[in-house]
């Protein structure tokens, strides 16, 4: 009997598939309710709406306008609302319990402590709040039947001077819930370069670090991360694409890459790609166009990723229906990209394996067996006949 043809997922179906997630802001995904009410008991009266649903469409909208410039604008009303432990821990715990109801069974979620310190917070204090808030989320998921392991990136602004001390932060809580660093913030004008002494530090200490490159800005910034930075994964790095030939990137054949393309492949560094968010910024002008696709077909070890749930009106389950619905994805690519972005993981080896073999491949195996029993749940009743009771 040969194997079923493998079928389009529908959207419960991929809710339900384990998930791993390796670029989500936590400063790009609070809920609108929860800004509202941080404003209101701590004063902030800048918001441009103060009803939930609106605000929520403030933020897609003002994001939605095809520049990374403008898009990180909105951080300035999300970070506002974060200045306090109690604001900290609130955020944090949502997030891990909005992305466990999704199915994310592994995330690690950014956030730059730099950025919430106008309440008199100490970096330290920042980071604690966050981790407290996380294992909360974890706890709380676990009451709602759903199970998730976050960790956190600490992140460092480009266009800021606290690299290295945003480095050390992180490695003195390597162990007690941050898994890593990443330096986020305009690209162009702010190469990745003028922060070698915090991943030189990095290196030393035998720690992990992503950097954003290649989503505004092109192939010289992915050049940087890799090759004078030894950035571990690409935050984005949708533009390598540029180092693809034209002619191939309808379909795999006859594709020619260049020499950054070539390396990046054959060294298997991950890619944090956020198709809506490229979307946004520019950096797509479709999912259908998107590169992912080709990519994909390319083998590189992409990954799918939120970036900000809140500003491009998204979560894990949204970004790989678009994907299905442009792509014809079938849970099988949902787990090739699921399993990437565990493979790609800063947690240790055995843990990432263990997730792989224990959550995420099973996770898969009952979702594409579902079909054996709508099968027989279609097929008509056995008579009851002398004949049949016989036989």
């Amino acid at each position: 009997m040969q194997s079923p043809k493998p079928s389009t997922p529908t959207p419960e179906q991929i809710r339900r598939a384990p998930k791993a997630l390796l670029h989500d802001h936590l400063d790009g995904g609070l809920r609108p309710g929860t800004i509202v009410d941080i404003a209101r008991a701590t004063g902030y009266d800048a918001l441009p709406e103060t009803d939930p649903d609106k605000l929520g469409t403030w933020f897609r909208e003002a994001a939605d306008s095809g520049s990374l410039e403008r898009y990180l604008e909105t951080f300035a009303h999300t970070c506002a609302v974060m200045q306090t432990r109690d604001a900290l821990f609130r955020v944090a715990a949502e997030c891990a319990e909005d992305l466990a109801a999704d199915g994310v069974v592994y995330a690690e979620v950014r956030y730059a402590p730099e950025q919430h310190l106008e309440g008199g917070l100490s970096l330290e204090e920042v980071v604690e709040a966050v981790n407290d808030g996380f294992r909360e989320g974890e706890r709380r998921a676990r009451e709602d039947g759903n199970r998730i392991r976050v960790g956190a990136l600490l992140t460092a602004m480009r266009h800021a001077a606290r690299s290295q001390e945003i480095a050390e932060l992180a490695n003195r809580y390597r162990d007690l819930g941050v898994v890593g660093f990443d330096i986020a913030g305009a690209e162009a004008g702010y190469p990745p370069t003028r922060h070698l002494d915090a991943f030189e530090y990095l290196k030393r200490e035998n720690n992990h670090f992503t950097i954003h490159a290649g989503e505004a800005f092109g192939l010289p910034s992915i050049w940087q991360a890799l090759q004078w930075c030894g950035a571990d994964r690409l935050g984005h790095g949708v533009r390598i694409i540029d180092d693809i030939s034209a002619e191939g990137r309808g379909g795999a054949a006859g594709v020619k890459l260049g020499r950054l393309a070539s390396y990046v492949r054959d060294k298997r560094v991950p890619l944090e790609m956020c198709p809506t968010s490229n979307l946004q910024t520019g950096a797509a002008s479709s999912y259908a166009e998107h590169p992912i696709g080709l990519l994909r077909r390319l083998h590189f070890r992409v990954t799918v990723n939120t970036d900000n749930r809140l500003m491009s009106g998204t979560s894990m389950s949204r970004e790989f229906e678009h994907l299905v619905e442009a792509f014809d994805y079938t849970l099988d690519d949902m787990q090739w990209f699921t399993v990437n972005a565990m493979k790609s993981a800063f947690i240790p080896f055995d843990e990432r394996l263990a997730m792989i073999n224990e959550v995420i491949k099973p996770g898969y195996a009952e979702l594409k067996a579902e079909w054996l029993f709508r099968q027989s749940a279609a097929a008509p009743p056995v008579a009851s006949d002398s004949v049949a009771e016989e036989g």
